[in-house]
């Protein structure tokens, strides 16, 4: 099992930045996708952000140019720089990996709220 627990939330003005930290541990040798999601008030859980142990990344269009995820592999984090923040990036974001044979974990999640 891999245990997953998100900091770095909180409440911030439109245009203002944030960081998401994201610190896993247990099994984590067994981690081959690294994504952070986010679910809007009222709204689905939606993709944000995803990297691949290949160092590949991808984002949902709505984030491209302002939000970039990485990962420390060493210490086992995976982050999100998130800046130029919009109140339509208000939302639970959640870290959430995907490993060896498709199980996916989810951290309990962090709230961030964008104020205009």
């Amino acid at each position: 099992q891999v245990q997953l627990v998100e900091s770095g939330g909180g409440l911030v003005q439109a245009g203002g930045s944030l960081r998401l930290s994201c610190a896993a541990s247990g099994r984590v040798f067994t981690i081959f996708f690294m994504a952070w999601y986010r679910q809007p008030p009222g709204k689905e859980r939606e993709l944000v952000a995803g990297l691949n142990r290949d160092g590949i990344t991808n984002y949902a269009d709505s984030v491209k140019g302002r939000f970039t995820i990485s990962s420390n592999n060493a210490e086992n984090m995976v982050y999100l720089q998130m800046n130029s923040l919009k109140p339509e990036d208000t939302a639970v974001y959640y870290c959430g990996v995907v490993v060896g044979g498709g199980t996916a974990y989810w951290g309990q999640g962090t709230q961030v709220t964008v104020s205009s």
